[in-house]
Order: C-alpha cells, then structure tokens, then sequence
C-alpha cells in the first residue's frame, strides 16, 4: 500500500473516531440515560475495533 492511501485510510479512522466522539457526547444530552450509556459502550467497542485495523494496516 502506498504511503498516500495508507495517510488516507489512518485519517479517515481518526476521523471517523472524533466523529463518533462528538456524536456520543451528543446524544448523551437528548437520550435517556441507560440508552445513552448503550450507545457510548457501542461506540468504544467501535473505537477498539478502528484502532485494531489501524494497527494491522500500518503492519503492511
């Protein structure tokens, strides 16, 4: 993989992890709060498994 696409593919994870961020925080103002609480841990087990093919893709 070139080092553009691979530049490319680590700054949408990132973004896509400040998103889901801001989106959580959010939320956690409007939703209830066992429902916000499910929608956080939703989120940080998708920031795990983002920062997992970040790690694997800068292997190669």
């Amino acid at each position: 993989m070139t080092d553009d696409k691979q530049n490319e593919i680590d700054n949408l994870i990132d973004d896509m992890i400040s998103s889901g961020d801001e989106l959580v925080k959010n939320l956690q103002n409007v939703l209830p709060k066992t429902l916000s609480e499910s929608v956080t841990m939703f989120h940080e087990s998708n920031v795990v498994n983002l920062k997992k093919i970040k790690k694997i893709l800068n292997k190669s």
